[in-house]
């Protein structure tokens, strides 16, 4: 009798543990609900919808990218810290999507974080780079993206500079395409 007492009392306690994980995600958990923010910006974890979208098949984006540009932009890849062409960019001007053109950052925005990609403090326009949650490798980042084509430009991160934005923007240099001011 104590054995299947036992068993009983066991398997009313993986019973309640159980409730307590799924009840809050029924009763719409506001926990669960609330959007993820990183230095007031909200992951929107969704593609924006704009008129303008470039839309095309991965053959196509295999024509037009070079295999790196390819690998970054739509393989979610990355290049070799302090190996990329931007690295150490100082001239005015903006840096565009290599995949579309959309405008993303401006040369006065870059600084020098000392991570081995191009940084930079905000975008060229908050409509122009959309947030998603990548917990990609076991890890838990917020990925940048351009809004126009969905491209993956790098991550941002809350530990850009205080005097600015808080903000830092990591960024692959083989997706940007850069054009000197006039």
């Amino acid at each position: 009798m104590s054995m299947k007492l036992g068993l009983l009392t066991f398997a009313v306690g993986i019973a309640a543990v159980a409730m307590a994980l799924v009840l809050p995600t029924l009763k719409g958990d506001p926990q669960q609900n609330q959007k993820k923010t990183i230095g007031g910006l909200t992951v929107e974890d969704e593609s924006p919808k704009r008129d303008d979208k470039v839309i095309k098949t991965e053959a196509e984006w295999k024509r037009i990218l070079t295999p790196e540009q390819y690998k970054i932009s739509r393989g979610k890849g990355t290049e070799a810290a302090f190996c990329g062409g931007y690295l150490n960019n100082k001239e005015a001007g903006v840096y565009h999507c290599v995949a579309c053109d959309l405008p993303l950052f401006k040369s006065d925005t870059k600084f020098e974080s000392g991570t081995g990609w191009p940084s930079f403090f905000q975008p060229y326009s908050r409509d122009n780079v959309w947030l998603k949650t990548d917990n990609s490798y076991g890890m838990q980042r917020v990925e940048v993206l351009c809004a126009r084509c969905d491209g993956h430009l790098g991550h941002v991160f809350d530990d850009g500079p205080k005097d600015k934005t808080g903000i830092r923007y990591c960024i692959n240099s083989e997706i940007l395409k850069f054009k000197k001011a006039k």
